[in-house]
């Protein structure tokens, strides 16, 4: 995992690898074009190369640049969003999902591919599907062992009345 850069609050591996990627797209881009125009000057004028070709092609790679630049710019929102949320996690009280870890989360920390909320006891809980957070000062109840042999649940009730 890739932490975030504190000061910037930017992914170093991610924000690395797509400046790549868009830089490698730019110089194949730019090779592309290059190569079309030796390839005009040089074709044979009894047999011309098909304009239509040319205009696909050209399309083709300005596409794949476009969307190599959108996916830059949507792992920048979704690192923003991480780091938005995680500052309101502080505070806050924390149960893993598997009901064994629970606390004060004390310390957030951002990677390219989760959040882990570090607990006042120095607990690190990855923040998934199944970890509960409740605001601060409340208490999280532990899960009762899993003896549930179905859903005994008889309270399901429609509310439209019918």
């Amino acid at each position: 995992m890739a932490a975030v850069d504190a000061v910037t609050g930017t992914n170093s591996s991610s924000s690395k690898t797509a400046a790549t990627a868009a830089t490698s797209a730019t110089l194949n881009y730019d090779n592309f074009l290059q190569l079309l125009i030796a390839q005009m000057k040089n074709q044979d004028p009894t047999s011309p190369m098909d304009a239509s070709q040319q205009i696909s092609q050209l399309a083709s790679f300005s596409q794949v640049e476009q969307q190599i630049q959108t996916n830059s710019h949507l792992e920048t929102v979704l690192q923003n969003q991480w780091i938005s949320q995680a500052s309101d996690y502080i505070g806050k009280q924390i149960m893993s999902a598997d009901g064994k870890t629970t606390g004060t989360i004390k310390e957030v920390t951002v990677y390219s591919d989760g959040v882990i909320a570090q607990t006042n006891a120095g607990d690190k809980i990855l923040i998934q599907a199944g970890v509960t957070i409740a605001p601060a000062g409340t208490t999280i109840d532990t899960p009762p062992a899993s003896t549930d042999t179905g859903n005994s649940d008889s309270s399901n009730t429609d509310s439209t009345g019918s």
